[in-house]
């Protein structure tokens, strides 16, 4: 029998691959987030210093509800993927948080009703001829992702939660100080979110570190979370793009909010 000589080299390469621990791999998740996050996009930054135009932010609510209205869709998607009932009735959650259990209920309503409170009819949000290319992209590479990659790959995309409330929070503080035309009721969104973008977060969290076993996994899952924070920040590229472009960046009349 050859005996195997296993180098200095050889040991290198082993451990550059081998696995992190659980915490290293949420250490790693977080980090992507802290660094990548849509909150530090310019646009969010003027949206919560109260800098925004009412033209800039009905454009912004009505491009980021093609996004809301896409998230039971892609939570559907991810759902479809598992073989176990409980975690597909945990995850079913997600779908009527957003689709409410009866009409008038839900996130999507309660977008809707964001949409009304700052001036804009129903029709005009749902009009998806309106959503600017750049969204509609974003979206639907978002929506594609999770058709099309693992359940790992999916879940650890919806990762970005973890820092929805504290943004949440930072944006109803914003809403009630800098934009008092639109009616406090119309923010009930950003309120509902905070916990449910605290719970949802960790349940995903769980998953990913139970599921990440291998190196290539973890590096995947961190990757997923990267692509999903690129998704959040082309979304608000779209937006913030449209500004004076299209005779609308400038106000409406109401000069900013």
């Amino acid at each position: 029998m050859t005996a195997t000589v296993k180098t200095a080299a050889d040991s290198a390469a082993g451990a550059d691959d081998a696995p992190w621990t659980p915490d290293e791999l949420t250490e790693r998740l977080r980090a992507v987030s802290a660094a990548r996050y849509h909150d530090r996009h310019p646009f969010n930054v003027r949206m919560h210093e109260g800098t925004l135009t009412r033209a800039e932010l009905r454009r912004w609510i009505a491009n980021r509800f093609h996004y809301q209205r896409h998230i039971p869709i892609k939570d559907a998607l991810i759902l479809a993927k598992f073989d176990d009932p409980a975690l597909r009735r945990g995850w079913s959650r997600r779908i009527r948080d957003h689709d409410g259990d009866r009409p008038g209920e839900g996130g999507i309503e309660r977008w809707l009703r964001l949409g009304e409170a700052a001036g804009l009819a129903r029709a005009e949000l749902l009009d998806t001829s309106r959503v600017l290319p750049g969204v509609r992209l974003a979206v639907d590479g978002y929506v594609n992702f999770c058709r099309l990659r693992p359940a790992l790959d999916a879940v650890a995309a919806s990762l970005t939660e973890l820092s929805a409330p504290d943004l949440m929070r930072t944006r109803i503080a914003a809403f009630e100080q800098h934009y008092p035309w639109i009616d406090t009721e119309g923010l009930s969104y950003f309120r509902g979110r905070v916990g449910q973008g605290g719970r949802d977060g960790q349940e995903a969290l769980g998953l990913v570190r139970a599921w990440a076993r291998t190196r290539a996994e973890q590096e995947r899952a961190v990757a997923a979370l990267g692509f999903k924070c690129d998704v959040l920040w082309a979304l608000l590229d779209a937006v913030d793009g449209a500004s004076g472009r299209d005779g609308q960046g400038a106000g409406d009349g109401g000069g900013h909010a």
